[in-house]
């Protein structure tokens, strides 16, 4: 049974935190300083008695007006004692009275103790606070977010050049009372239930703690059936498991789930915790940063039985429990469901059970921390307690201490040893311990990384023959001495040493370090700091600024996160996304998009919303000339037959698109066009029932909803598509099942209501009687046209714009569009905020700038072309901004990248409106066209706004300007005055329109080879790539053989990589991918059947990272899985038949290189080499080399020619010679006509081309310029603009999918 459930009111759950944590919040600003008496000032030093500490009060003329420290004081710094702890909420500062003495920046720390110190680091996680520009004038900060600290530091960064250093401050905030408990690591509270389970719809706990231990359980409850919260710390994360259950106790046997925030908590510093559930929805908040997310389990309640325990699990072994360590620390304003835990406790109130040494008072932890700045110049160098002593040397020695870093190299410790050195460090994440000794060197390795951010406690102990290493609880690694025994000079460079003391080819240490002992000595690092004790470069003390760069996460879409101790990288492998931060889709939004980039039919992964959350999903593209086709098939293609169901006992069938709801909703509304064809054959199965009319059978749209109509766009009317034509078998009903005949009857029809699309679930219920029966078909979803990429506005009124509402804040921004102008300027987007901008321009006639500012002051990226930009065709922008860098590309030309400063990663924070074609100030628009533009992934109606903005128009003019391809074959349309040329020079087709094939034949000897040679490698290299960020290849041709085995295509790199397209023995084709050359190749075969048949096939090998998409002829689809998802990196030759000297370890590959090709190949494309054409067009190239006969040929013509050639041979005996003899008859007449019909030809052409001529002598102008332009383009292979690539690769070949 259920406990009684615990309802409590959220606002008065939140009132009494909020009470409880800072009473006086709401009126937060008092002065704290001027108040306080001398011994509160505190300083690194002062340049004379009367710049002491003491005076640094704001608007005080005391002493000599202010606190300036001493001209040799290279880290000064000012600190203040408030006395107890207080709220902090925003601090002032001054100059020193009538001087030249200012601070202009500073860096704010604060404790509680006054020994570890914590930077304030601002809600845009930058450091800095803005100091002053005279002596006199007061300059407030304002706290992004308060803190609660006893002790506060003042680090200058910056002051007046032509003064020094002065401060005068102010600190405003108020008291802050609290309630708190310390825990000692055994040590926990029982809060017990006045019933036996305490059963919660809702809970809210909130709670601060600081500690020094990376593990530990913070609250912990559990109930017989399976439920169970837990919250606890480790690995220095905060873990939340929670499980509402209703089923039996074993199913608790699954493993745990927890939810992560935070790293690093073991800081000693204060972190605010929230919880709040609502049924299965949670909020998890760590200081700030908030984890939504849904709870395991079945159930809406949580039911705990007896008792929670804070700060550990005091009786480990219950039923479900799993013993964890207890919390050693502070905990502070704990409340449950509105319960003061602490104040319960400290009251001695029999809710409340202590379990060993809980105090209400928070203990100051003595550890005190140093960190190693720089990884080229920090040390610290002591001397050995026995160097103290006085003596030269020593016999033995040891060294302990505790370090943390997430650097994957560096010196940790170094110790001279006469003749010998010995050395402790990180290598490849690893802890060596490493004695050099007479050119040979001894090592010793724990089996584990610790470059994790996690303390590591290290011991190194040497005595005489033995040098044992111990590092945390592993077993003691050592190194024996045959030689000499150690002989110690008693010094010690800890994290690096000075050049002249010793050499090591790792760089320093960078990271923190603490508990520092020599000799069994710990060493006093205040001493040190004062110059008392050895000697330090580039250390700051009494804290540890190390920062968890990955934390949150700032990869996006499952990146993985790394780091350095200044720097985190993201590996976007297996995401489908690449960039910094891997925020840029590797695929293509739609079947359009990839057609314009010479895509044909096949499967492709789409991600409808590029850089947004949603992701690719696979469908098929069939490339028509009409239309191109979106086809999305599920998991029941097929037809189904229905014997037995009944409204009771429906047939239901559940249809997986393998996309999800937001993939199918964001494909369907990106689509001109969707439609999807339910067939519904039926015996005695009705669709209505004609009494009522109530539906006996009905689909789910794709939000859930029950849908009863069967054809058509207009929903909500229960026909069939018979009825909407007026063609039903008895026009008494709606739908020709409704007839109930005994015989076979059949409803098909087409839903297209984009809405409603598509079919989520079909339920069949009229299946029951006797005779009754029913097959049904569902069929894939279709949808043809891209709303977005042709979505264009015209700015024709400078002063003209359109505006759009700010996106959604995100850690990494994008903007992407079309253009096309003749002016020479002009803004293209705009969004100004108060301090943060972002602004997109053509600011020449040949460059386009991207100018931002994200925090850190203005910074601009330009590219600038080498062609006018201005020359009215299309050109393609694209602008990002992330925390790691901005880049700007346009067209294909080289991208510019701007690196943001480490300490600088701010996301761009834009809250206004975002104008397009103009600005702000009605300047500087854009006169021209703009299309398809996306922010952020989100595609904006740029024509629906236009409709009602004055100056705009919607649409683009021009014949370029749509979606109708008037150049095929990726041929581009170029604009022209008075027409338009295509310009077909990335294409293999050929022709005007880019729709003549080009095929050559191939004999045994025969071979043609694009070379990539200097100086022109690195830019050809970078043209065969599709996108420089994506390992990426696009590969099409076609050929005719009867000869094999046979090499049909090969690629090979610099770097000993290659893929090679071959006929094996038997004909069959097989692809060979070999990435890695320490690994075996990959090799697929698509068919196995013997292509070598003399007959035309096409091959299309499409890959994106190890994704490998194969489309042999129209029927043979297939996706491989590569071993590797690298890049052919610095490709050296593409070729075509024969290869003299291959080197590979495969005899099939050898044979099929050394056997070469026979046959035809036709309409050869590597990426954007159109191979062929490259050879016939320029023969002269040093590009291009050819060896034996290439003859031009037509390889479609030799397919119909060896097709009728095959049908003759097959037909046997008697009728084969019949054949023949009618063949030979036929040939004789056609003879006769064919001579007729040719000298009629003569003289038509003859009188056509009088005509011609008279025509040419009026347009000869025209198609001089015409003849110029396309020549131009036709060779030129540096410029091509991807944007602009046409139409499939047989786009002349009517194709249809079934």
């Amino acid at each position: 049974m259920r406990g009684p459930t615990l309802t409590l009111a959220l606002c008065a759950t939140l009132c009494a935190f909020c009470g409880a944590s800072a009473a006086n919040s709401y009126n937060c600003h008092g002065p704290l300083v001027s108040a306080l008496p001398r011994s509160s000032f505190q300083s690194s030093s002062q340049s004379s008695v009367g710049y002491a500490a003491h005076n640094a009060k704001l608007h005080r003329r005391d002493g000599a007006g202010g606190w300036s420290p001493a001209a040799s004081d290279k880290e000064p710094w000012l600190q203040l004692d408030l006395r107890e702890q207080m709220e902090v909420t925003a601090v002032a500062t001054q100059g020193c009275y009538d001087s030249w003495d200012w601070v202009g920046a500073y860096l704010l720390l604060y404790s509680d103790t006054g020994r570890a110190w914590r930077r304030y680091r601002h809600d845009d996680g930058t450091e800095r606070f803005v100091g002053n520009v005279n002596s006199e004038g007061v300059v407030q900060n304002k706290m992004s977010h308060s803190v609660r600290a006893r002790y506060l530091r003042f680090v200058p960064l910056d002051w007046n050049p032509s003064g020094w250093i002065g401060l005068r401050v102010e600190v405003y905030g108020c008291s802050y009372k609290s309630y708190v408990a310390d825990f000692d690591g055994r040590s926990s509270l029982l809060y017990r239930f006045n019933q036996k389970s305490m059963s919660t719809v809702k809970d809210v706990i909130s709670l601060l703690f600081k500690s020094q231990r990376a593990d530990g359980v913070l609250l912990h409850g559990e109930g017989q059936r399976g439920d169970y919260i837990t919250l606890e710390l480790h690995r220095g994360k905060l873990d939340l498991y929670l499980n509402l259950d209703d089923s039996h106790p074993s199913s608790s046997g699954s493993p745990r789930v927890a939810v992560t925030v935070g790293s690093l908590l073991d800081d000693q510093r204060w972190h605010a915790v929230h919880v709040e559930r609502f049924n299965t929805n949670v909020n998890l908040t760590l200081d700030s940063h908030t984890r939504h997310f849904q709870t395991r389990g079945e159930a809406h309640s949580l039911e705990v039985d007896y008792e929670l325990s804070f700060g550990g699990i005091p009786l480990p072994g219950k039923p479900g429990t799993f013993l964890r360590k207890n919390f050693h620390g502070c905990v502070e304003n704990l409340y449950y469901n509105g319960i003061n835990v602490i104040d319960l406790a400290k009251r001695r109130k029999p809710q409340i059970h202590s379990v060993g040494n809980v105090t209400f008072s928070c203990s100051q932890s003595q550890l005190v921390a140093c960190t190693f700045l720089s990884a080229n110049s920090s040390f610290l160098t002591l001397p050995s307690a026995v160097a103290v002593a006085g003596a030269a040397t020593s016999s033995g020695f040891s060294a302990r201490f505790q370090f943390r870093t997430w650097n994957p190299e560096g010196l940790l410790l170094s110790v001279p040893l006469g003749p010998r050195r010995l050395q402790l460090h990180i290598r490849k994440r690893r802890l060596h311990l490493t004695l050099h000794a007479s050119g040979r060197k001894s090592e010793v390795s724990p089996d584990y990384t610790v470059n994790d951010g996690l303390w590591h406690s290290v011991s190194l102990e040497a005595r005489r023959f033995l040098i044992s290493l111990t590092l945390d609880s592993e077993p003691s690694s050592q190194i024996e001495l045959s030689a000499l025994p150690l002989e110690s000079e008693g010094t010690f460079h800890f994290g690096g040493c000075p050049t002249t003391d010793c050499q090591s080819s790792s760089p320093s240490f960078q990271g923190c370090m603490r508990l520092i002992s020599v000799d069994g000595q710990p060493v006093n690092l205040s001493r040190v700091q004062q110059g008392m004790l050895g000697n330090f470069n580039h250390l700051h003390f009494d804290t540890c600024t190390i920062t968890d760069r990955c934390a949150p996460n700032k990869c996006e879409h499952g990146g993985v996160c790394s780091q350095t101790w200044s720097s985190f990288s993201c590996d976007c492998s297996g995401t489908g996304y690449s960039g910094a931060t891997c925020h840029d889709s590797v695929y293509e939004s739609s079947c359009e998009a990839y057609k314009l980039i010479g895509g044909s039919s096949g499967f492709y992964a789409i991600d409808p919303d590029g850089s947004g959350p949603l992701g690719a999903t696979q469908a098929y593209c069939n490339m028509t000339e009409e239309k191109v086709w979106t086809v999305l098939a599920h998991n029941s293609t097929s037809p189904v037959r229905v014997q037995a169901s009944t409204l009771q006992a429906p047939h239901v069938v559940a249809l997986d698109y393998g996309a999800s709801a937001a993939q199918l909703q964001a494909i369907v509304s990106r689509s001109e066009h969707c439609q999807q064809e339910v067939v519904y054959s039926c015996k005695r199965s009705r669709l209505f029932n004609t009494k009522d009319g109530s539906p006996l059978s009905w689909w789910l749209d794709r939000h859930g909803e029950k849908r009863s109509y069967w054809g058509g766009f207009l929903p909500g009317i229960q026909q069939c598509s018979c009825s909407l034509e007026e063609k039903c078998v008895d026009m008494n009903y709606f739908c020709n099942c409704d007839a109930d005949a005994d015989s076979w009857s059949n409803d098909t029809g087409v839903l297209s209501y984009k809405d409603h699309l598509p079919l989520s679930q079909l339920v069949i219920g009229d299946i029951g009687r006797a005779g009754s029966q029913a097959v049904y078909h569902v069929g894939p979803l279709r949808c043809y046209g891209d709303r977005s990429l042709w979505n264009a506005a015209t700015f024709y009124q400078e002063s003209s714009y359109l505006y759009f509402p700010a996106s959604p804040p995100s850690p990494a921004s994008d903007i992407s569009f079309y253009f096309k102008t003749s002016a020479p300027s002009g803004v293209f987007v705009e969004s100004l905020d108060l301090s943060d901008f972002v602004r997109v321009e053509l600011s020449s006639p040949s460059t386009v700038s991207f100018s931002f500012n994200a925090g850190s002051g203005a910074a601009v990226l330009s590219v600038k072309s080498h062609v006018p930009l201005n020359d009215r065709q299309w050109h393609h922008v694209r602008a990002d901004h992330n925390v790691k860098e901005a880049s700007l590309q346009v067209d294909q030309l080289p991208a510019r990248f701007l690196a943001a400063a480490a300490d600088r990663q701010l996301p761009l924070k834009l809250s206004s409106q975002l104008f397009v074609g103009g600005t702000t100030s009605l300047q500087r628009g854009f006169l021209g066209c703009v299309r398809s533009l996306m922010v952020n992934g989100r595609s904006l109606d740029l024509e629906e706004r236009a409709k009602m903005t004055p100056g705009v128009s919607a649409g683009c003019p021009g014949y370029c300007s749509g979606s109708s391809s008037l150049c095929h074959n990726r041929g581009r349309c170029i604009e022209k005055s008075n027409g338009y040329v295509c310009d077909c020079s990335q294409s293999a087709y050929a022709g005007t329109s880019c729709n003549q094939e080009v095929s050559v034949s191939f004999d045994k000897e025969s071979s043609l080879t694009y070379t990539l040679q200097e100086p022109f490698s690195v830019m050809l290299n970078k043209s065969l790539r599709v996108d420089s960020s994506r390992a990426r290849e696009d590969v099409s041709f076609s050929f005719i053989t009867s000869r094999c085995p046979a090499m049909l295509l090969s690629v090979s790199t610099l770097s000993r990589q290659y893929v090679a397209v071959i006929l094996a023995r038997n004909g069959s084709l097989q692809i060979w991918y070999h990435l890695q050359t320490d690994r075996k190749p990959d090799v697929f075969c698509p068919a196995y059947a013997n292509l070598a048949d003399g007959r035309l096939h096409r091959v299309r090998i499409h890959r994106v990272e190890n994704k490998v998409y194969v489309q042999l002829d129209q029927d043979i689809h297939r996706k491989y899985t590569l071993s590797s998802d690298g890049e052919l990196v610095l490709i050296r030759t593409l070729t075509l038949g024969r290869v003299l000297r291959w080197e590979s370890s495969s005899e099939e590959l050898r044979e099929a290189a050394d056997q070469g090709f026979v046959g035809c190949l036709s309409l050869v494309q590597f990426n954007k080499v159109a191979l062929l054409k490259a050879a016939l067009t320029n023969p002269g190239s040093s590009l291009v080399s050819v060896r034996g006969p290439l003859l031009q040929s037509n390889c479609g013509a030799l397919a119909d020619s060896s097709s009728r050639s095959l049908t003759d041979q097959t037909l046997p005996g008697k009728e084969g010679k019949k054949h023949r003899d009618a063949h030979n008859d036929v040939a004789l007449i056609a003879g006769v006509v064919a001579a007729a019909v040719f000298i009629g030809a003569c003289a038509v052409a003859a009188a056509a081309r009088l005509f011609y001529q008279r025509r040419q002598a009026r347009g000869s102008e025209v198609k001089r310029e015409g003849a110029a332009s396309a020549a131009a383009v036709y060779t030129d292979y540096r410029t091509e603009m991807r944007t602009h690539a046409a139409a499939s690769v047989r786009d002349n070949v009517k194709e249809y999918y079934i």
